[in-house]
């Protein structure tokens, strides 16, 4: 048996090895070696470690798939934003794109980067060290999920960078590489193969696969499934270490991350214009799907020039290419019960391959859309796909001459219960307050992040808790017994008391999110805080007239009218009742030092604060008396900015509106 450093050197040079056939396999596409022999050096690798296993290190290959699953995945905020992209239809939108990008830089000419736009999910890939340090999803663009383990199965990803590599690009050690996860159509095509072998749903499209598959809570289900990474971004302590763009998918290219060959430096708009013109005829010819191309400007310093919406930056567009359609046959038409117990009608079609995708149903919205469309089970249908997972139907391509009319039921095809229509509206609605469509919807809304956040509350526990009778509505979720839980299907007695254990901390969340978490219609997070703070108590809130609840800020009639309903009704009494037994907040907590601070006071905010939440920061106006609008106006005393602000900055300094950046608005609020 060799000495351990001679041991750790022979280690390292297999290590080395396999990572430069990964590269070349995983990355290059060009492989030199078999399938049988990679196997070999695999192995015989796993095997020089076994000899001291304190010398296996997490970066290297063997380690790609390791440890028991997971239970859960852990919030992880954003270093920076991961903004999503603004679309654009037609070469026309493309031209105006580009002359605003012209007004903003006063400059003629703009060079820009072209790209793929990959169907897939987002990821951002943490290094230190130049070691792979953690993998996180893009979630809302400031907090993502924590999915690191099932990265590491991903080939494509390095999990180790040479120092040559990264000093060649002159990088710092540490560094962030942004891209899209993606699933081959091959892959997905053996992926549904296997999917019909188990019995088991297939994957409609390769973005859910990937994404699904990212989020499966065992990494060796990740590792089956033969995913793919591009890169496309790379930050250094937050920025973009490069002058240009295209300087940036050069070094990712360096640094042996796979990057998509199909980009290009356009000099013109007519350039950008060609290429969109190029790949839309043979974008069905590509490994992978895309639906649309990336148009980025190229000068880093012209990005940051511009800056960015909340949502989106100005410096890049994502050019969608036209809907593809397909014609099929509507075999029937159904009520769907969604979670306010609104009833929609869904057309079962005859399935029929549309941009890749097969498309098996399609939602027909309401009552009025299929009066427009004059459309009955029995017609021949166009359905359209335009830059959307969910499909539509656009018009009637053959009418059925024994096509048959599709009415609304007077009965919930789920539960029974009575539907009702408001002569106002186009909704038809079960008014069943124990329908059990209502109740998964309301349990998982219940449960979310911004309501009671129970993490641990998904849609398959939520479905057996149903179904099994265990429970009838949310406030049986504080009487459920350990065993009750742990007897259900993939959850162990762990698991279990986990879970019961996040429930019983849902009892300490404040009241605003305990009126959020009720699902009173037009009821959002925002207007639970105004209630909360206006009215103090549920209490208070319940009792509440319809004029008293127009009283409150932002609360108009339409709004007032759906609280004071939900109020009236007997059931959701009841369900008030149960819930205070089981202990949870019906008193708003508040500060009497700060009461009155901001009393009178209008505040506004844009863009993304550092340390704390809009949620959190508009609460903490509230809770010193002030009031919180969406909209910038000469009534309005303080716009509070963060990074990345958008058209409420500037209207707020046409207007003299005091501007507070995240610090001054602290020590307003007395933070």
């Amino acid at each position: 048996m060799p000495g351990r450093k001679s041991l750790a050197k022979q280690i390292e040079e297999w290590r080395e090895k396999i990572r430069y056939h990964e590269h070349r396999y995983y990355v290059l596409d060009d492989p030199e070696i078999s399938d049988h022999e990679f196997d070999q050096f695999m192995n015989r690798l796993k095997a020089l470690e076994a000899q001291d296993p304190s010398l296996i290190t997490p970066d290297s290959p063997s380690q790609r798939v390791g440890g028991q699953p997971r239970e859960g995945f852990v919030k992880v905020k954003h270093r920076s934003q991961m903004l999503s992209l603004d679309n654009a239809y037609s070469f026309d939108e493309l031209r105006e794109f580009d002359k605003r990008i012209q007004n903003a830089s006063g400059k003629s000419r703009i060079e820009y980067v072209v790209e793929h736009k990959l169907d897939g999910l987002s990821m951002a890939l943490h290094y230190r060290q130049r070691r792979f340090e953690r993998g996180v999803t893009r979630g809302d663009g400031v907090n993502g999920e924590d999915v690191t383990a099932n990265v590491k199965t991903i080939r494509s990803v390095p999990l180790f960078v040479e120092e040559e590599r990264v000093k060649a690009v002159g990088l710092e050690e540490g560094f962030e590489v942004r891209g899209e996860v993606i699933l081959t159509r091959k892959a997905l095509e053996e992926l549904n193969a296997q999917q019909d072998q188990a019995g088991e749903k297939r994957f409609a499209n390769p973005r859910n696969a990937a994404a699904g598959s990212v989020r499966v809570l065992d990494p060796t289900i990740t590792a089956s499934r033969k995913l793919d990474f591009y890169s496309y971004y790379l930050l250094a302590e937050g920025r973009v270490p490069f002058n240009r763009h295209s300087e940036v998918l050069d070094a990712l290219t360096r640094m042996r991350f796979k990057v998509n060959p199909n980009w290009k430096v356009c000099r013109s708009l007519d350039e950008v214009i060609a290429y969109c013109e190029q790949w839309e005829t043979k974008r069905e010819k590509l490994p992978y799907e895309i639906d649309g191309i990336v148009i980025k400007v190229n000068a880093v310093a012209m990005q940051r020039e511009l800056g960015s919406t909340a949502k989106a930056p100005r410096w890049a567009i994502a050019y969608k290419y036209p809907a593809q359609q397909a014609t099929t046959r509507i075999v029937n038409i159904r009520a769907q019960v969604g979670r306010t117990g609104s009833l929609t009608p869904v057309a079962d079609l005859e399935p029929v391959p549309v941009s890749g995708v097969t498309v098996s149903h399609s939602t027909l919205h309401n009552m009025d859309e299929i009066e427009r469309l004059g459309v009955k089970i029995g017609d021949w249908v166009v359905i359209e796909r335009a830059g959307e997972v969910i499909p539509k139907v656009v018009q009637v391509a053959k009418r059925d001459p024994n096509g048959r009319p599709f009415k609304m039921p007077k009965r919930c095809p789920v539960c029974g219960g009575r539907v009702i229509r408001d002569p106002e509206e186009v909704a038809y609605r079960c008014v069943s307050a124990r329908c059990p469509a209502k109740l998964k919807e309301s349990l998982l809304h219940f449960a979310s992040r911004r309501a009671m956040d129970i993490d641990g509350l998904g849609e398959k526990i939520v479905d057996q808790l149903v179904d099994k009778g265990i429970v009838k509505d949310v406030a049986n979720l504080y009487s459920l017994k350990l065993d009750e839980v742990s007897g259900l299907e993939r959850m162990a007695e762990k698991s279990a008391g986990n879970l019961l254990g996040q429930i019983e901390e849902s009892k300490q969340r404040g009241l605003a999110n305990l009126i959020f978490a009720l699902g009173i219609r037009f009821v959002g997070e925002r207007t639970g805080q105004i209630l909360a703070e206006h009215f103090g108590s549920m209490d208070k809130l319940a009792r509440a007239s319809l004029e008293e609840l127009t009283e409150a800020f932002e609360v108009g009639p339409k709004v007032g009218e759906s609280i004071y309903q939900f109020f009236r009704e007997p059931q959701n009494r009841k369900l008030l009742e149960k819930l205070r037994r089981a202990r949870l907040r019906f008193e708003e907590r508040r500060v009497a030092a700060k009461e009155t601070r901001l009393k009178g006071k209008t505040f506004v905010f844009t863009g993304t604060l550092a340390r704390h939440e809009r949620a959190e920061a508009e609460r903490l106006v509230m809770q010193s008396g002030g009031k919180v609008s969406s909209s910038v106006s000469k009534k309005t005393d303080y716009v509070v900015v963060g990074t990345d602000p958008g058209s409420k900055y500037d209207k707020a300094k046409s207007l003299g509106v005091t501007i507070l950046d995240e610090s001054q608005f602290e020590k307003l609020v007395g933070k």
